[in-house]
């Protein structure tokens, strides 16, 4: 199959657009009308996720994260030139989406929210804040891989919906302490339109961590072992086994 990066580009692009428009917008909204909590904003992203990733995956893959990108990079499940594509139109998309909100939002609500950039508070250092967000991007890019690319992922059918929990969950823990963005474009689009860059390495550097961690774990303990003779759709990143290879559990 062809790489096709134009197809799967836009496809990205969409994808972390709206991650970006309906989460920061959730924030935005959460903070007008005086909601303390943060299950609105958690699952507002994590259903901006899973409905993406149902509608879109079978196209591009539905990284829609460059540590997600990242992670298929350093295991060999996309090329360098379609990482590159992805990562532009990731960090495009996002910057897109933070725009529309700084024009279509009140300034006012935009203001009180910085945006949404992605802030380390509740007495959390730079250094904790950057474990933080790399272990919650493990638990993402673990998710990842075991249901959207291992064959034998027992809810492979429902990636979508296990991965847009995996973000409610971690946000429902790490949003006060980090912004739990674990995903470099959600930091950057809201960081470059409403130029706030504190601690900005965090939210680089921690989800790129964690993702790489993730990623080569799963795939040297459970999809090396199945021997693979062929490969599936390079958007899915499945490996499939030789006939009569037992699978590995």
């Amino acid at each position: 199959m062809s790489e096709d990066p134009l197809r799967r580009g836009v496809a990205e692009f969409i994808g972390t657009f709206t991650l970006i428009f309906i989460g920061v917008g959730s924030i935005i909204a959460a903070n007008d009308i005086k909601d303390p909590s943060l299950i609105g904003i958690a699952i507002a992203h994590g259903l901006a996720i899973g409905v993406m990733v149902s509608a879109l995956g079978h196209i591009s893959g539905g990284h829609f994260n460059p540590a997600v990108t990242f992670g298929f990079l350093i295991t060999k499940r996309i090329t360098p030139m379609l990482a590159a594509v992805y990562w532009v139109v990731q960090l495009a998309g996002a910057a897109l989406a933070a725009l529309a909100l700084n024009e279509l939002m009140p300034a006012a609500s935009v203001s009180e929210v910085n945006l949404g950039v992605p802030a380390i508070g509740h007495g959390v250092g730079a250094g904790a804040a950057f474990g933080l967000e790399a272990i919650l991007t493990f638990f993402l890019v673990l998710v990842v891989f075991a249901t959207a690319v291992d064959p034998r992922g027992t809810f492979k059918s429902i990636a979508g919906l296990a991965i847009g929990l995996t973000i409610t969950i971690d946000i429902l823990f790490g949003g006060p302490y980090t912004g739990a963005a674990v995903n470099p474009a959600r930091a950057f689009g809201p960081q470059l339109i409403g130029s706030h860059w504190a601690n900005g390495w965090v939210w680089y550097a921690g989800p790129l961590l964690g993702g790489a961690i993730a990623a080569l774990l799963y795939e040297f303990l459970y999809l090396r072992p199945l021997a693979p003779t062929s490969v599936g759709p390079a958007e899915s990143g499945v490996l499939e086994p030789r006939p009569g290879d037992a699978a590995v559990s």
